[in-house]
């Protein structure tokens, strides 16, 4: 077997690296994120656990896995360089009227987020495709050629290019592409007919402009990771984490860097499907909590929800319809402002509110000591006694506990609250607001979160955890092992995957199947190249297919999964049904005497499954307690006894109130439960009161 397999997390706070090596021991660590040079951190951490193994770069012969959020970075902070929009004439304002949904009808100051390229920017092109896939009018080359050299004199580094109907003919959008690179060949152009070939001219558009104005950040960073890797001496290619829970080869990645952007939190739901397959669970609901966001997912029969659309940049309160729509297949989460850097003030009616903003790594919460000053969730989780500020991560990083009580006190004296009650009501309202937003995201589904088992991970999601899973009553909260690096190591276990989507609006009773089968050919063809690319033997491949489906007349679809590919049997009644059994799950009826309209056909291309299970090494002496500390909850303030974690042995109970520590997280287990440590060596709490 091969010897080592990395895996490196890049988040909002924290960069996590887990090293494994084929006996299935693991080395973890984390180091503050490097914004300003994401490799600097990316490096640290791995020398950091590579030294712990005693390993060398050439020992690591298995896989580099790599998550990151440098895509969803360069879009809420707008680093990405100037970027040019070409569209159909007479088109040039789809970025500023988007689709005419307000996403609250009765709010005057509704706000959208500026578009990422602004109208001087924005050209169009005396081109025309009709819906039906025709030409009716092709390029001027010389017009074209015009549009290059204003985007050389306006120093233009990225273009995207979204002419009409260009999904069902992309003729038009590649000559352009053609002209514009012979005139300046370092140009980096985005086809929507290659990002986001499907119907709805501002949803393929936008997903297009995101792909532009990242790809010059992406593509120089990828290769920049290459090269690094290969100059330390580490012997393979990196391997890039997606949106919709897969890896892919890094040049794949680098030309589609909006397949990127839910990166870190997709490897997380993949490792929270892992562990319920390895559990037993069908159904459970992932939490994974970091120090900048908090992020809830659907397992259902042991596979997450994977959907066609999700946004980006939510400027209004995180509510739907307010940011940057992306028609990219990604895992189906839902991610709020809500982490240990979440900072806590008083609103204009003198209320608590804390995040969604967040003090990340720079300058990070007052008690890091690294300049912050404002109130974090943090802060107060130390307050409370949940942190032992001697022993983060496991002495390494030391925090002060004195400035974190001086500003958490100044939000007290504005609430009229002393320390205990203001810490506890900054750990209450962010649990609040996580399960609020997991419960939303259940029901929006038709999934009813009650009793769902939580799976709790990230650095701050086992303190945060057990109060969560309360508000949305459950009674089972599993902390795994590595939950501080879960989703680094939910990396090492995924497979090869990429999720392609084509339009192609037709009717079941009109079906042409020589057009289906010429457009899943050519899917299974790109999909089967771009996993051979990331290492796949070609005949290891596997494929999966689905469509967007609905009643005719209809403005929107529901994603339906089919089990077989439909072209075999060909069976129209079983893919209505499998449609309606669908769309009776969300909506409650089925409209027996409405025609249904196929929108896109979607194929799933698998490799073979990972065997990188890490193999639990627990003691056989039941532990005691390694001390007590004050720590506060509901109840009062009481003295609680603290665990070491990697001491606990198989089927040892701890009752709750409790504390369990490992370096790189705490597990805070509420009065009226008990924990008890599994044979893979996850702690497992219930509720016994």
């Amino acid at each position: 077997m091969p010897g080592h397999a990395l895996a490196v997390d890049i988040g909002g706070t924290f960069t996590d690296v887990v090293l494994r090596d084929s006996h299935g021991r693991c080395w973890v660590d984390k180091t503050l994120t490097t914004h300003n040079d994401l490799l600097e951190g990316f490096f640290a951490a791995v020398d950091l656990a590579m030294g712990k193994a005693g390993a060398t770069p050439a020992d690591v012969d298995d896989v580099v896995v790599h998550a990151t959020t440098i895509v969803t970075n360069a879009l809420i902070e707008r680093k990405g360089p100037p970027t040019a929009l070409l569209v159909t004439e007479g088109f040039g304002d789809v970025l500023y009227i988007r689709d005419e949904h307000r996403y609250d009808m009765y709010d005057p100051l509704i706000e959208f987020p500026d578009p990422l390229v602004p109208r001087e920017r924005t050209f169009g092109i005396a081109e025309r495709v009709l819906a039906d896939g025709s030409i009716e009018a092709g390029i001027d080359d010389a017009q074209v050629a015009a549009v290059a050299a204003k985007l050389k004199s306006a120093e233009i580094s990225s273009v995207a290019v979204c002419f009409l109907n260009a999904y069902k003919q992309p003729a038009n959008e590649q000559r352009v592409r053609d002209i514009l690179l012979a005139e300046l060949p370092d140009l980096y152009v985005s086809l929507s007919s290659d990002v986001a070939p499907q119907m709805r001219e501002y949803l393929r558009a936008s997903t297009t402009v995101v792909n532009a104005f990242t790809q010059p950040i992406t593509r120089p960073y990828l290769t920049a990771l290459r090269e690094t890797l290969q100059s330390r001496g580490f012997p393979n290619e990196p391997l890039i984490m997606l949106s919709n829970g897969g890896i892919i080869g890094a040049d794949i990645a680098g030309r589609f860097p909006v397949r990127m952007i839910e990166s870190g939190p997709a490897a997380g739901a993949l490792v929270a499907s892992f562990y319920a397959e390895k559990l037993g669970i069908d159904d459970l609901m992932s939490f994974d909590m970091g120090g900048t966001t908090a992020k809830a997912c659907i397992i259902q029969n042991r596979t997450p929800l994977v959907a066609g659309l999700f946004e980006v940049d939510r400027q209004y309160r995180f509510k739907p319809g307010s940011g940057f729509p992306v028609t990219i297949p990604s895992i189906d989460m839902i991610e709020i402002g809500a982490g240990g850097g979440s900072i806590a003030r008083v609103d204009s009616l003198g209320l608590m509110k804390v995040g969604p903003d967040s003090a990340g790594s720079e300058p990070g919460p007052v008690c890091y000591g690294r300049g912050g000053d404002r109130p974090t969730v943090t802060d107060a989780d130390l307050i409370l006694g949940y942190l032992d500020p001697s022993n983060f991560l496991g002495g390494d990083m030391a925090l002060d506990l004195e400035g974190a009580k001086a500003v958490v006190g100044e939000l007290g004296q504005s609430l009229k609250t002393n320390l205990d009650e203001t810490a506890l009501g900054v750990f209450q309202v962010v649990g609040e607001q996580m399960a609020a937003a997991a419960r939303a995201h259940a029901t929006d589904r038709g999934i009813d979160p009650r009793g769902l088992p939580v799976l709790a991970f990230g650095g701050a999601g086992p303190v945060h955890a057990n109060y969560v899973a309360e508000l949305l009553e459950s009674d089972t909260v599993i902390f795994p092992p590595l939950a501080s690096v879960l989703s680094a190591f939910g990396t090492l276990v995924t497979p090869a995957r990429l999720d392609l989507v084509r339009g192609a609006l037709i009717r079941m009773d009109q079906i042409d199947w020589d057009l289906v089968d010429g457009i899943l050919d050519e899917i299974e063809a790109e999909a089967r190249s771009a996993l051979v690319d990331a290492g796949i033997d070609r005949d290891a491949v596997r494929f999966s297919f689905g469509a967007d489906m609905r009643y005719v007349g209809q403005a929107n679809e529901v994603t339906v999964d089919f089990a077989a590919d439909p072209r075999e049997s060909r069976d129209m009644d079983d893919v209505r049904r499998i449609f309606e059994d669908a769309y009776d799950q969300l909506y409650g009826l089925r409209l027996k005497d409405m025609k249904v309209e196929i929108v896109s056909w979607r194929v799933t291309a698998v490799g073979p499954p990972v065997d990188r299970q890490r193999d639990a090494d627990l003691p056989a002496t039941v532990a005691a307690a390694k001390g007590v500390r004050r720590a506060v909850f509901k109840s009062g303030a009481v003295d609680v006894p603290v665990f070491d974690r990697p001491d606990l042995a198989e089927n040892q109970q701890v009752p709750g109130p409790a504390i369990i520590e490992e370096r790189e997280t705490t597990i805070i287990i509420l009065p009226g439960w008990t924990a008890t440590v599994d044979s893979l060596g996850c702690i497992v709490a219930r509720r016994t009161a």
